[in-house]
């Protein structure tokens, strides 16, 4: 299995995990709202030596262990810039502008309804596509839809997380802290240091890769990014050729093979074969495959758990449906998403800049437009980012998951009658 197809395989499994733990948060926060609120607003107190920070496990989920998910974010930047499907810039076109217009339109809906008003300032949480729930249904319409769509989705979710990352850098930053940001830029450097010299102990990069956390932290800039930074510092490509690697180990096996080998030096051989093995797969990939799993798996699901869990009593509902917060992201992750990925697709196309991929068709697109609505697990971050006002942070969280639930229904309505029109 090639790593796109591992990628896709982990999201759409992760994916099932993450809306049972949406789902769990939901039950939880409306069956027994105090406990819900209780746990993840626990103060924690994190020390080292004289510097202390203060936080809650709400705030850990999500400034701490989101970073985990945005390092798997930027690994798969870095591999679809490099040597992926983006590397070609005859084929990214397409998905660039589709996810153009994907992350313009959502926004533009929701300025036009609350421009000027409380909740102006969450333009940016209609922008984003949530990669693990939109691969997770696509993979659901099986042979009902050509193969390379979900490259293609992939391609436009993952140009769409570069804007919204540029988006939460840019504009739901606080105030600059200039040397903290200078300190946290140092320890990126010293990661990159460690890999031009091709160190290969742990405990550097992960004392260095703590450490641009803290500072990103002080710095004012969400701490995630320092994560979406670390991924794009893997290289994609091995520290040793995978050919010489394997003539060097076949050299190595051909000593072990000799009698009268001493127990040392057979164990030294192992591990010598076992270091070539390594070296001939890229760190990216390797590391991938370590935290992916973790971010699908953990990560999301105890995310969805402390910020997916919004009340839906009488008064909440009557508050949402009533809410220019709500409206605004229902119609930026619904019609937005819809309209601005399929024009965006269309617009590529008709001026000669790309074609589609094989197979894919005009319903197709608009299918993929469909669940590019899908918005939870980053447009809930960015909404927490964006209020401080827990009222109107619960608003939108109505508003994505009631939008993102219609945006999964409409896509897979549309796949599955192109795919039945195919069929015919």
């Amino acid at each position: 299995m090639d790593p796109v197809q591992q990628f896709l395989h982990t999201e759409s499994a992760g994916g099932l995990v993450l809306a049972l733990a949406a789902a769990a948060a939901l039950v939880w926060a409306n069956v027994h709202g105090s406990s819900h609120e209780g746990l993840w607003s626990t103060g924690l107190d994190l020390r080292v030596g004289d510097w202390t920070a203060h936080t809650t496990l709400g705030k850990l989920a999500k400034d701490g262990l989101m970073a985990v998910f945005f390092v798997v974010v930027g690994l798969e930047i870095k591999r679809e810039l490099t040597i992926g499907e983006l590397s070609d810039r005859r084929v990214a076109r397409v998905p660039f502008f589709a996810a153009l217009g994907g992350m313009a339109l959502p926004a533009l809906l929701y300025t036009a309804v609350n421009g000027g008003g409380a909740g102006a300032s969450g333009w940016g949480i209609p922008m984003a596509t949530d990669i693990a729930f939109a691969v997770g249904v696509l993979s659901l319409m099986g042979r009902w839809v050509p193969a390379t769509l979900g490259a293609f989705l992939l391609a436009v979710a993952v140009i769409d997380d570069i804007g919204a990352i540029i988006v939460i850098a840019v504009f739901y930053s606080g105030g600059i802290e200039p040397l903290w940001l200078l300190a946290a830029a140092g320890c990126l450097a010293g990661v990159w240091l460690l890999l031009r010299w091709r160190v290969r102990l742990v405990v550097p990069y992960a004392a260095l890769a703590v450490g641009a956390w803290a500072c990103m932290s002080g710095s004012g800039v969400s701490p995630t990014i320092a994560g979406v930074a670390l991924g794009l510092l893997m290289p994609v490509r091995p520290w040793t050729d995978p050919p010489a690697a394997a003539a060097a180990a076949r050299a190595v096996a051909e000593t072990l093979d000799g009698p009268g080998v001493p127990h040392h030096a057979s164990l030294h051989g192992w591990r010598r074969m076992d270091d070539l093995g390594r070296q001939a797969v890229p760190v990216a990939e390797r590391l991938e495959a370590v935290l992916h799993p973790w971010s699908a798996f953990v990560v999301l699901p105890l995310f969805a758990l402390a910020w997916a869990g919004v009340p839906l009593g009488a008064d909440a509902l009557r508050d949402a449906a009533g809410s220019p917060v709500t409206l605004g992201v229902v119609l930026g992750l619904v019609g937005g998403k819809l309209v601005g990925v399929t024009a965006g697709t269309w617009l590529a196309v008709r001026l000669g800049l790309g074609v589609l991929p094989a197979g894919v068709r005009w319903p197709h697109v608009a299918g993929v437009a469909g669940l590019a609505g899908i918005g939870f697990t980053v447009s809930v971050f960015v909404s927490s980012l964006a209020f401080d006002d827990p009222g109107l942070v619960d608003e939108a969280r109505v508003g994505i998951v009631a939008a993102s639930l219609a945006a999964g229904a409409l896509g897979a309505a549309i796949l599955l009658a192109a795919g039945r029109g195919r069929r015919r």
